[in-house]
């Protein structure tokens, strides 16, 4: 197994604490290092995807359809962050988007680029302009950084030194705050994302999936579609952590008239 370094100093902490969400501006604590985030997730990535049926491209339409948004999305953000100077930080990003044979209501995308759907979602999303809904949504986390927002939150609250190297495959504790910060060993991508994150993520992947020529309206019916499907029981898990129904409905709507502007009919 890698060995993983965190090397942290007052300056490089300062440098972390300070950086900021695209699009909303909002400032974050990101300690660990993206290379660092990017070779771990690719390590947990492979391993999901040598233990998951991955739908073939070549033969299914499911398959070729999330390749496609995937792709339109991943063009659509490149073009964002380079033309707002913030490229360097997606310039490692190796996109790849897989559908994998599942019952489950899920998808998420890891750091680096890695974008997972599950079958069980298609049936909710009903086309192809809902998918592109939740992709934008799952991509927005990565683009957002909240899975390193989250494990830098944490470290602190485990109490693991950031001044000096930290080899994170080796301490236990540190291990912990990446799987459970991810899903790993449970529901893969699952992150525990505050409902903050959420909305913000919500907020990104309106504007990414209207950058990528698909409708941002679409976004509204989908999430009722998935509050629908609890009937009052428990809400399936990848609801578990989001924002009220009410709510997310409510700030979906009175983000319409900004993804609007970014809504280029058929552009991809």
């Amino acid at each position: 197994m890698k060995k993983y370094f965190l090397f942290f100093t007052a300056a490089s902490l300062g440098l972390a604490a300070c950086s900021r969400v695209p699009i909303t501006g909002r400032s974050q604590l990101n300690l660990v290092p993206e290379s660092t985030m990017q070779s771990m997730a690719l390590q947990e990535y492979q391993s999901f995807l040598s233990s998951n049926k991955v739908v073939s491209q070549t033969t299914s339409k499911d398959a070729e359809m999330v390749r496609r948004v995937g792709q339109r999305i991943a063009a659509a953000v490149t073009r964002y962050m380079n033309q707002n100077n913030m490229g360097n930080e997606i310039a490692n990003y190796k996109w790849e988007f897989n559908l994998v044979d599942s019952k489950e209501v899920n998808a998420w995308c890891m750091p680096g680029g890695k974008v997972v759907v599950y079958t069980g979602l298609l049936p909710v999303t009903q086309n192809e302009t809902a998918l592109a809904c939740v992709m934008g949504h799952e991509i927005a986390h990565a683009i957002a950084r909240h899975g390193n927002e989250r494990m830098s939150q944490g470290l602190v609250m485990q109490g693991i030194q950031v001044a000096g190297a930290v080899a994170l495959n080796k301490n236990p504790t540190a291990v912990n705050v990446f799987n459970q910060a991810f899903g790993v060993g449970g529901n893969m991508g699952m992150l525990a994302f505050s409902r903050g994150n959420e909305l913000e993520a919500d907020h990104l992947g309106v504007i990414f999936m209207a950058m990528a020529g698909y409708n941002p309206q679409e976004a509204i019916p989908f999430w009722q579609r998935m509050a629908n499907m609890s009937n009052g029981q428990k809400p399936p898990e990848f609801l578990s952590t989001h924002p009220s129904d009410a709510t997310r409905v409510q700030k979906l709507q009175q983000l319409m008239p900004e993804a609007m502007k970014y809504y280029t009919p058929g552009r991809a």
